[in-house]
């Protein structure tokens, strides 16, 4: 592994100036991590949510889309939930699309991807969560009741 990506300081700001984000490969399945991701992202009053899947018509009450280029606007952010070997069409598409970021989820990492995103201009992030690293820069908080998994001590509040 040559690449090196973003650093957890960069990551947060990527985070803090992304308004817009479409998961790629969004699932209905509660037992899938799509599924997890998309409702603490839906939480979050921070982010427009976008889903895409070309198998799904709703999800979590929002529309699914079936590609990118379906998307009513731009999104900032690209979270990729697909198998490795779909990788170099989802980033052909993500690059089409005139994102800042390709994010690939947790378990996907793809060199030659990430290079064609970043010649292209995009910023790439490869095996993070976005829902990890969002409650991680949050301070481990609680967005809109939506418990990111910390637990308190009652007597203290503290870990």
């Amino acid at each position: 592994m040559s690449w090196i990506g973003p650093s957890a300081r960069d990551r947060m700001r990527i985070l803090r100036g992304t308004k817009s984000v479409a998961l790629i490969g969004a699932s209905d399945n509660p037992a899938r991590p799509s599924y997890f991701v998309a409702t603490y992202l839906l939480s979050s009053t921070r982010y427009q949510v976008h889903f895409v899947n070309p198998r799904l018509k709703h999800l979590l009450g929002q529309p699914v889309h079936p590609s990118l280029d379906a998307l009513p606007d731009k999104p900032d952010l690209i979270s990729v939930f697909r198998k490795h070997d779909d990788l170099p069409a989802v980033a052909e598409e993500v690059i089409a699309a005139g994102a800042r970021t390709l994010w690939l989820q947790l378990g996907l990492w793809h060199e030659p991807v990430a290079a064609a995103a970043e010649q292209a201009g995009l910023t790439v992030v490869m095996n993070r969560c976005v829902k990890i690293e969002h409650a991680r820069f949050a301070g481990g908080l609680h967005l809109a009741g939506f418990n990111t998994g910390v637990i308190t001590s009652r007597r203290n509040g503290n870990l």
